[in-house]
């Protein structure tokens, strides 16, 4: 099965309705967007304001230290989102406040994520600060191979009032923003969360999105099994196994808090 959306029109149309119908009137309603110059959050940001209206989007950026929003903002003047509804922050400060707080040491275990989980927390709380005070709703950047992969943060660069883009893979994320012509930068840019410098995110998982989209579009979708997964799309099958394993393992992410 191809992983391609044979009619992109109408997968967009069909996002387009989704956000109105689940924000409301356009003409009172406001969406707030966290955009970290990556295709997830261009895309997501460009559906919001073909949905809404560009005066009712409101674009956040929140760069840690020395971030490059450069990208971000070219987009949201590409989009002609006004400067007013622009705002940025950078977490620095409440990030720097954390580790203090808790103790935290460059040498201890896992202290590069959990500094990642910092960066990612202090943003959402940012962002639902800022979406209280323009009285608008958080508008997701997930996609369907992150949310499989648990490649993001509880409760953190997954928190969102409503997920516009979670139901594509990464691959039709691509397909979707070029279709839409969004520039050039986001089509080819290295997917990364930037939480570290040179963070990536198909160099922390350990394959590209390409073969994890086979895989998940192949074996959790479609419900096949590995082997033939593997034989159809020349995966060499240790490869496939690894990326089932990153499924499996994470899959509580999709699950906690348990509850009685």
């Amino acid at each position: 099965m191809s992983l391609l959306i044979k009619n992109p029109e109408s997968e967009i149309q069909k996002i387009i309705a989704f956000i109105r119908q689940t924000i409301g009137d356009a003409d009172k309603s406001r969406v707030v967007v966290a955009v970290s110059g990556g295709i997830d959050s261009a895309l997501s940001l460009s559906l919001a304001v073909w949905s809404m209206g560009r005066q009712n989007v409101y674009p956040i950026f929140l760069p840690f230290a020395d971030q490059n929003m450069e990208d971000a903002k070219n987009l949201a003047a590409w989009l002609e989102i006004p400067e007013e509804n622009w705002q940025e922050i950078n977490i620095e400060p409440v990030v720097k406040s954390l580790k203090k707080q808790s103790g935290w040491k460059k040498n201890q275990p896992d202290a590069h994520i959990r500094l990642g989980n910092f960066m990612a927390r202090a943003r959402m709380i940012v962002l639902y600060d800022w979406a209280r005070q323009v009285d608008g709703l958080v508008g997701g950047t997930e996609n369907l191979s992150e949310h499989y992969l648990g490649y993001f943060t509880r409760f953190g660069d997954e928190a969102s009032d409503f997920e516009p883009i979670r139901h594509l893979l990464k691959l039709q994320v691509r397909q979707l923003a070029k279709y839409l012509g969004l520039p050039n930068i986001f089509l080819t840019k290295a997917p990364s969360a930037g939480l570290w410098q040179g963070q990536t995110d198909e160099l922390e998982l350990g394959f590209s999105y390409e073969i994890a989209d086979q895989v998940i579009q192949g074996v959790i979708l479609d419900k096949k099994q590995p082997e033939q997964v593997a034989k159809k799309n020349k995966i060499d099958l240790t490869l496939v196994n690894k990326v089932l394993a990153r499924i499996n393992a994470v899959d509580f992410k999709h699950h906690v808090p348990y509850k009685l």
